[in-house]
Parts: C-alpha cells; structure tokens; sequence
C-alpha cells in the first residue's frame, strides 16, 4: 500500500490506540493508506446512522468493509437507528449544509465512537469527515471535542486530513478500487437537494 501522497504529513497522534470513525469508503481511502504507511493500525468504526435510506446505508457500508479487508484492518459497525438521528435533527430540516443539522449531526455520530472508543481501550478519536471539503473543519472538531470531553481517557485528533497530497491520492484510490461515490452526503435533507434528489429514494 505504498504511495507518496501524504509523505509531507507528519503524523502525531495524540495517543497509541487510534480508533477512525469512518463516514464512507472514498473519504476513508487515502486517511487509511497515509496511517497504514506510517505504521499505524487504526480500528475502524462505521456509525452513520444519518444516512437515507438504509438501501444507501448498506452500500456504504459493504464498501467501507470492503476496503478494510483489503488493507488488512478491523472494522467495528455501530447500530444503524435513523429514528433516533432523526429525533437529533428534529426542527433542523430546512437548515443548510453545514448549518446546525450538521453540527448535531456530527455530534451524534461522534459522541458514539468516543464512548466506543472508551469502553473498548482506545485513546485516540479521529474522524474521515475532516477530509472532505464539503464540511467544515470547524465543525468537524468542535463535535470531536465536545464528544471526547464526555469521556475522559479518549483524546480528538484533530488532524486536517486535507494536506499532502491527500485529496488528490483520495480521487486516485477511488478510480482504482472502483468504489462506489455517493452523491450527496446522507441525510434526506441532503439528497433533496443533490443531484441524487431527483430520483426517488428506495424505501
């Protein structure tokens, strides 16, 4: 799995055991290349109870395991329970992207690695949804923080995933790996208004 894209990053976790929260396969693949290359053996753990519908949640989720077989790591699934995400959000519905359904968002799904992460021996928490430029990184690291601060033991790695070449080694592991790129970022209110939204959504 050696590549040069993120040889300009230094990585200095905060910590021994890392636990990678992961929102999908193409935002995963450089993240995992650049730590696997750099000795790190990350757990991941997919917990995006956001996404609609579950149809989408399976696909997302079959290629993120798809890709931690390929690249030798373990893979920890949360509960999917888009009811309960759905209560977070609630009056938030016609917020924009990266208004304060995302912030909650991402506070909910964050807060549940941190408390996996604190029950399973993890003392490092960092996130995929950092690497992408369609949310804020602020956002990103204020939930990380707000959810490893409930859990004393579990330090955020705020980590800007978006230096180094990574982006551009991002696009390239996609065409290679032929993953499956989503078109919107998850939610209902998101595929409505994407690309994605013009189709009508398998129940």
């Amino acid at each position: 799995m050696k590549c040069d894209a993120g040889h300009k990053l230094l990585l200095n976790p905060p910590g021994k055991r890392i636990l990678l929260h992961a929102c999908c396969a193409p935002c995963s693949s450089a993240i995992v290349e650049c730590l696997v290359n750099q000795g790190f053996r990350p757990v991941i753990f997919y917990s995006n109870s956001n996404i609609y519908p579950e149809s989408e949640y399976l696909k997302r989720k079959n290629e993120c395991i798809r890709y931690a077989a390929e690249t030798g790591l373990e893979i920890v699934e949360d509960s999917y329970d888009h009811k309960a995400w759905r209560h977070i959000s609630e009056g938030l519905e016609n917020e924009p992207e990266r208004g304060c359904r995302c912030i909650e968002c991402f506070r909910y799904r964050l807060e549940r690695a941190a408390s996996y992460a604190s029950e399973n021996g993890f003392d490092v928490l960092t996130t995929t949804l950092a690497s992408s430029r369609w949310k804020s990184l602020e956002q990103v690291n204020a939930a990380g923080e707000y959810a490893c601060g409930l859990f004393p033991g579990v330090s955020w790695w705020n980590m800007n995933w978006r230096k180094g070449g990574l982006q551009e080694r991002r696009n390239q592991i996609i065409r290679e790996r032929n993953f499956y790129n989503q078109l919107y970022c998850g939610c209902e209110f998101s595929l409505a208004g994407s690309p994605a939204g013009t189709k009508t959504p398998e129940k």
